[in-house]
C-alpha cells in the first residue's frame, strides 16, 4: 500500500480471496514502525492517510469480507472483473463512497447495500447477470442536496453532487424500476443490451437526463412521459420493436436520435414537428417507404441515415435543408434517382432534388438564434445590419452569416459576450483572416461557423476554444491546420469540405472524441489508415471527390466507422458495386485483402 496517497491495487493478482491482512491496515501498525526512526518524518506511518482507492479487479474473488467497513475513509472501490455473486452489508457504511464499479461479474440483482451508500458519485455495474434493479435504486435521490465538484462530459466543472449510472447493460435486466424517477439528477443512463420490453412512465421525471441508450432491447413502444425530458441530448433505441418514432414533445434540446435496426414503417409531419431539434437522425435498417415531403421542418437537421429501408425515392424538398451535410441510403431500392446520382455524394445529391422541384424553393437555414429585423427594438450591429439583442441572449446563439463582413462589429461581439452564446455562424461572409477577437467567447463557445469565408490559414488562437463540439470550416482556401487545433479535446466535429488539403492533417488524430469528419472536395491523395484508427468514436468519415489513388486496406480495422463515403476518386478498387453494398461490407472487404506477415 502506498500510504502518502492512500491508495491499494491488488488487481490482475489471481486472488481467490482477500487476505486478512489487507482487511486490517488501518488497525495493525506497521513493522515498519519498530524501526523508523522518529525523527525521519517521511516514515512516521502514524502520519499517514487512511485508505481511500482500493483496486481488486481482475481476480478471482467470489465473495468479499464484511470486514471491508473498516475502510470508512474509501472514495473509489473497483471490483470489475470477477467472479462476485454478492456484496456484503458492510459495504453501506462506506459513506464515503464516491465511485463504486461492480461490472464484469455474476451478480444477479442490484444488492440493497449499493442502495444505502448516499455518497456514490459513479456506479457501474455493466455485465453481470442482474434480472432486476430494484426500486431500493430510487433511495438515491438524496443525493440532490450535496454539493461537490464533478467533471463530466463537456462540462468543465460541474457543481453539484451527481449519480451519473455510467453502465448497466449487458445484464438480464426485464424491466426497469419505477424508482428510476427519483433520480433527478442523473446525467447518463445507459441500459443497453438487456431484456427491458417496457420503459417505466416515472422516466420522464429523470430531469438531469442527457444521455439515454436503450439499444438492443425488446422495447416496442416509448411513453409519452419521455416526451418531458427537456434536457435529454441523445437518445439511442436502436435494435428494439418500435414500431412508429416516438414522442417527443417537450425534449426541445434533443440533438441526436437514433432509431436503427428497428421495425418503423411510416413517418408523418406529426411525428417530425417534434423533432425540430434534432441535427443527428439514424433511421436505417428498418421498413420505412417514403418520407414526407414536410420532411423540411428538421430545420437544423445535419445528418440522415436511411440505410437499408424500403425507399423507392427521396423527397425533392429534402434538398433544401441547407444544414444537411451528410445523407446515406444505401441499400434502398432507388427507383426514382439513378445509382450515379447517389454515388456522388450528398451535395451532388441535395443538386439533383432542388433541380427537381417544380418551383424554386430557398435553402431552408437555421431558424434558431439571431435574425434580421431591422427595426425592431433591441437591434443592433454593424451600421443597421439587424442584430437582435434579446434573441441572442435567448437563444444562445449569434448568426452574422451572409453580411459580406471581413470582421465582427465590435457592437455585435459585446451583445454576443454578454449573451454568453455557445454557437457563432459567420459563414458566407469575406473574412480572410480567424477574427481574434472571438476568443472573447472562449468560456462558452461549442460551435463555430467559418464556411465559405476566404481563409487561408486558420490562427493558433483556434486551440483557445476549449469548449468546442463542432467547427465548420468548409469553402474556404485552407491547405493545413495549426497544431494548436489538438487542444480541442471536445470537438466532436469538424468540416474541412472544399478546401486545399493534399492529406488529412496529422494533427486531427489527436482528438479523442471526434465523431464526424468531412474532408469531401479537396485534394487528398493518401489515406492514412494508421492515423485514422487512432480516432476511438470516428463514426462518420467523407472523403468523396478527392484524389485518391488508392484505399490502404488496413482502413477496414477502423471497426468504429459507421458511414465511410470515398466515392469519386482516382482508385479503381474497390469497385463501385463494393462501395454500393455500405460501410460493413467495404470494410469487411477491405480486411480480406490485408495480407498477413
Amino acid at each position: 500500500m502506498n500510504r502518502k496517497s492512500g491508495q491499494l491495487n491488488l488487481s490482475g493478482r489471481s486472488l481467490t480471496e482477500v487476505p486478512d491482512s489487507v482487511w486490517r491496515l488501518n488497525i495493525d501498525v506497521p513493522e515498519e514502525a519498530t524501526s523508523v526512526s522518529l525523527d525521519n518524518t517521511e516514515d512516521r506511518w502514524w502520519d499517514q492517510t487512511e485508505l481511500t482507492k482500493l483496486i481488486l479487479a481482475s481476480n478471482w474473488l467470489t465473495a468479499l469480507s464484511d470486514d471491508i467497513r473498516n475502510f470508512s475513509a474509501l472514495t473509489v472501490l473497483d471490483l470489475h472483473d470477477n467472479r462476485l455473486e454478492s456484496l456484503p452489508d458492510g459495504l453501506s457504511e462506506l459513506k464515503n463512497l464516491q465511485k463504486l464499479d461492480i461490472s464484469h461479474n455474476r451478480l444477479t440483482s442490484c444488492p440493497d447495500c449499493v442502495c444505502r451508500l448516499c455518497g456514490l458519485v459513479s456506479l457501474q455495474v455493466a455485465h453481470n447477470q442482474m434480472e432486476s434493479l430494484g426500486d431500493g435504486i430510487g433511495d438515491l435521490y438524496q443525493l440532490q442536496n450535496f454539493t461537490t465538484i464533478y467533471f463530466y462530459a463537456t462540462f468543465k466543472i460541474f457543481a453539484e453532487f451527481v449519480l451519473s449510472f455510467q453502465d448497466i447493460s449487458n445484464n438480464q435486466l426485464g424491466s426497469l424500476p419505477h424508482g428510476l424517477g427519483y433520480l433527478t439528477k442523473l446525467i447518463k443512463l445507459n441500459v443497453s443490451n438487456n431484456k427491458i420490453t417496457e420503459i417505466p412512465p416515472e422516466i420522464g421525471c429523470m430531469n438531469g437526463l442527457k444521455f439515454l441508450d436503450l439499444t438492443h432491447n425488446q422495447v416496442n413502444s416509448v411513453p409519452e412521459d419521455m416526451g418531458n425530458l427537456m434536457h435529454l441530448e441523445q437518445l439511442y433505441i436502436r435494435h428494439n420493436q418500435l414500431q412508429e418514432l416516438p414522442a417527443l414533445t417537450n425534449c426541445v434540446a434533443l440533438k441526436e436520435l437514433h432509431l436503427g435496426n428497428n421495425i418503423i414503417c411510416e413517418i408523418t409531419l406529426e411525428h417530425l414537428q417534434q423533432l425540430k431539434s434534432v441535427s443527428v437522425l439514424d433511421l436505417r435498417d428498418n421498413k420505412i417507404p417514403s418520407l414526407p415531403e414536410d420532411i423540411t421542418v428538421l430545420q437544423v437537421l445535419e445528418r440522415l441515415d436511411l440505410t437499408n429501408n424500403n425507399l423507392t425515392g427521396l423527397p425533392y424538398s429534402l434538398g433544401t435543408i441547407n444544414t444537411l451535410k451528410s445523407i446515406v441510403v444505401d441499400g434502398n431500392p432507388m427507383k426514382s434517382i439513378r445509382r450515379d446520382i447517389v454515388m456522388r455524394g450528398t451535395m451532388e445529391l441535395k443538386k439533383y432534388l432542388r433541380s427537381r422541384l417544380e418551383v424554386p424553393v430557398e435553402p431552408v437555414s437555421n431558424p434558431k438564434g439571431v435574425v434580421s429585423s431591422k427595426g425592431q427594438s433591441g437591434v443592433i450591429g454593424g451600421g443597421g445590419d439587424g442584430i437582435n439583442a434579446h434573441e441572442v441572449g435567448q437563444f444562445k446563439n449569434l448568426d452574422y452569416s451572409g453580411r459580406q463582413a471581413i470582421d465582427i462589429p465590435e457592437d455585435v461581439l459585446q451583445v454576443a459576450v454578454k449573451g454568453e452564446v455557445t454557437s457563432v455562424n459567420l459563414s458566407k461572409n469575406n473574412i480572410t483572416s480567424f477574427p481574434v477577437s472571438l476568443v472573447q467567447l472562449t468560456e462558452t463557445l461549442k460551435e463555430l461557423m467559418l464556411g465559405r469565408n476566404k481563409l487561408t490559414v486558420l490562427h493558433s488562437d483556434i486551440g483557445k476554444f476549449g469548449r468546442l463540439t463542432m467547427l465548420d470550416l468548409r469553402n474556404n482556401a485552407l491547405s493545413d491546420l495549426p497544431c494548436e487545433v489538438a487542444d480541442l479535446q471536445e470537438l466532436r466535429e469538424i468540416v474541412l469540405s472544399c478546401n486545399r488539403f493534399m492529406q488529412l492533417p496529422t494533427v486531427l488524430y489527436k482528438l479523442k472524441k471526434l465523431e464526424i469528419l468531412f474532408a469531401s472536395d479537396n485534394k487528398i491523395e493518401v489515406i492514412d489508415a494508421d492515423g485514422l484508427c487512432q480516432l476511438p468514436v470516428l463514426g462518420t468519415l467523407d472523403l468523396q471527390n478527392n484524389s485518391i489513388n488508392q484505399v490502404p486496406p488496413e482502413l477496414g480495422n477502423c471497426l468504429q466507422l459507421k458511414s465511410l463515403q470515398i466515392s469519386g476518386n482516382l482508385f479503381r478498387n474497390p469497385r463501385p458495386a463494393i462501395l454500393a453494398k455500405g460501410t460493413p461490407a467495404l470494410l469487411e472487404y477491405l480486411r480480406s485483402r490485408i495480407v498477413s506477415s
